[in-house]
């Protein structure tokens, strides 16, 4: 392969940090002749504050001995930082006794050359250093996938039912520490079996997929939205009152009867019944206690005949507007 043809890496940006205009202008040269991107520092601090920031290079040509800071001293701040992604180091030294090595080895590097050394050299350690970085990237992504399929669930995309449950306990932590409120909605599809029975599992999978399309679109980026549980989902809404998490769940309740839902090739109407509770940024509050208050307002809402709000908890009596919000409110949404 002629030395002028890209790596398998092409594209990656790459470090070179040294003191040595003449020195960074030849590998400059090289590099790009080999399709990397090159950035430049030319003293320690430089090239520490490079591979600190948001979209540092991903491989490192560091002379050992830099103004400012030394390429070993750079290795232990990166590593000791336990940057993501990966930064694959190497670094460019004169010293060539093992301790030295070790020393650079255990700071952090991830190989080394000495000076002088031949091109191909360079090119080989680099050709190496790509592929440990797409290696490291392919790890990330499969773990972000593994982490989607066990945290999300997967006909709706929403959390899951073990994710909705860790949310709300995070979020009552935080709403106790910060004195704020915390709103949560119990949300059940109504006569959802009659669609199974009916229309068959393919068509109660659209609608179960479309309500939650529409549960999404309807709150806010902030809020946390995941399946409880067959047709029951759950929503978490910090920063809101009682008061407020009823008028969005009077919202969601209208958004998912707004339209039929296209399901098995025919339209079903959609309807849901929702159950509200909250917590108003003073005394004792519990997950379990909201979520039993959702429970026993949403079975309010079944008894009162479906496609309807209720709202149960501290504050629920204090609004006379929360006593019942159905199909006929609208001042709310």
């Amino acid at each position: 392969m002629g030395t002028d043809q890209p790596e398998s890496g092409a594209g990656l940006r790459v470090l070179v940090a040294d003191d040595n205009p003449v020195f960074r202008c030849m590998l400059r040269s090289m590099l790009g002749k080999w399709g990397y991107q090159v950035v430049e520092a030319s003293d320690g601090v430089a090239a520490c504050g490079l591979l600190e920031s948001a979209d540092a290079p991903r491989l490192a040509l560091m002379d050992w001995m830099m103004p400012g800071l030394d390429g070993v001293e750079i290795c232990r701040r990166i590593r000791e930082a336990g940057r993501e992604p990966y930064i694959y180091i190497l670094l460019l030294t004169a010293r060539i006794g093992s301790e030295d090595l070790v020393e650079g080895m255990d700071a952090g590097a991830d190989d080394y050359l000495t000076k002088p050394f031949h091109p191909q050299e360079l090119r080989v350690r680099l050709r190496a250093g790509s592929r440990i970085l797409e290696l490291q990237r392919e790890l990330l992504k499969t773990q972000e996938e593994l982490r989607v399929r066990a945290t999300h669930d997967s006909l709706t995309g929403l959390w899951n039912r073990a994710a909705i449950l860790e949310t709300l306990d995070k979020e009552v932590l935080r709403a106790q520490r910060e004195a704020r409120s915390l709103s949560m909605l119990m949300i059940d599809l109504d006569h959802f079996k009659l669609v199974n029975d009916s229309r068959g599992h393919q068509a109660g999978d659209a609608v179960l997929r479309e309500t939650a399309r529409r549960i999404r679109a309807t709150i806010r980026r902030y809020d946390m939205a995941g399946r409880y549980g067959g047709e029951e989902f759950m929503v978490v809404l910090p920063a809101t009152d009682l008061v407020g998490g009823a008028a969005q769940a009077e919202r969601i309740r209208q958004a998912i009867g707004a339209e039929k839902v296209e399901a098995a090739g025919a339209p079903v109407e959609v309807t849901c019944s929702v159950g509200v509770s909250g917590w108003h940024g003073a005394g004792p509050c519990d997950g379990l206690v909201l979520i039993h208050q959702a429970d026993d307002a949403l079975y309010e809402a079944k008894r009162l005949g479906r496609n309807c709000v209720r709202a149960s908890g501290a504050g629920a009596a204090l609004d006379p507007t929360l006593t019942r919000l159905d199909a006929e409110i609208h001042s709310l949404g």
